[in-house]
């Protein structure tokens, strides 16, 4: 069973990318993140002739989340349960297998613009609240995927420039404190349970050639929970999608699940 995540920085400029994507790597489950659309305008049948169902929580111009999947999802939660926001940016959702129910959770997780800043303020609160949910969700569901942009570095080989960003917005020691208190919730960096190359990046400014150049952060991740960490396969990043033309400042990140999938 195959999951991914995708912050395509606008559902409406980047469809046709998304199809093709889908049509060349055809995922049980497709997170995407930064829609940038209300749910009136988002695309249903387009994305129902691909073969994908979609359960949506949409935001005119800004944020936005969506789960689609090649089943039926179903006991959908918008937002983070007992924490107050007025943006977009949480959906969760069970996904059936033969093996069981898996959770499936997809955030776009807050950017924060500086340390010291009350963006920054909201985005600690934010992780604080997300923290508070999930545990409570992996009781009640321990066969659990957590995936998204978290805008964070993990550590210093998710940066082009450790030394230079350090203590900058996405490098934060506060902020990734954050994410360690997430893995201890039981929950694993997909990727880094595989040997990878260096300097691998899921996102690149579109300045200053950031791309060709390989100045990137890899600030997407697929989180498996302890249950689901033994059927994990491979993780990679796809790069392929930012050669294109307009293409989104993300690239897609790709889980591999030994679980059967139900198509």
């Amino acid at each position: 069973m195959k999951i991914a995540t995708w912050n395509v920085n606008s559902l409406a400029v980047r469809l046709p990318q998304v199809l093709d994507w889908l049509a060349a790597n055809p995922v049980d489950a497709l997170c995407l993140q930064e829609l940038k659309l209300s749910d009136d305008k988002f695309p249903l049948e387009a994305l129902a002739a691909a073969g994908y169902q979609s359960a949506v929580f949409g935001q005119k111009t800004y944020n936005g989340v969506a789960i689609l999947s090649r089943t039926p999802a179903r006991n959908i939660v918008k937002n983070i349960v007992g924490f107050t926001d007025e943006q977009s940016r949480v959906i969760a959702a069970t996904l059936d297998t033969p093996q069981g129910e898996l959770r499936l959770v997809n955030g776009y997780f807050v950017n924060g613009q500086a340390p010291g800043t009350d963006k920054f303020a909201y985005k600690m609160k934010w992780l604080d609240g997300l923290r508070n949910w999930l545990r409570d969700e992996l009781a009640a569901q321990p066969r659990l995927v957590l995936v998204g942009d978290f805008n964070i570095t993990f550590d210093d080989r998710d940066t082009y420039d450790a030394e230079g960003l350090r203590e900058t917005i996405h490098h934060t020691t506060e902020e990734r404190e954050h994410l360690k208190a997430l893995l201890e919730l039981g929950l694993h960096d997909a990727f880094r349970l595989f040997e990878q190359p260096e300097k691998s990046y899921s996102w690149w400014d579109y300045r200053e050639l950031a791309f060709r150049r390989n100045r990137g952060l890899r600030i997407d991740y697929i989180l498996v929970s302890d249950a689901l960490k033994p059927a994990l396969q491979s993780c990679v990043i796809d790069r392929l999608p930012r050669k294109n033309e307009r293409p989104s400042d993300h690239v897609p990140v790709v889980a591999d699940l030994a679980l059967l999938s139900v198509t």
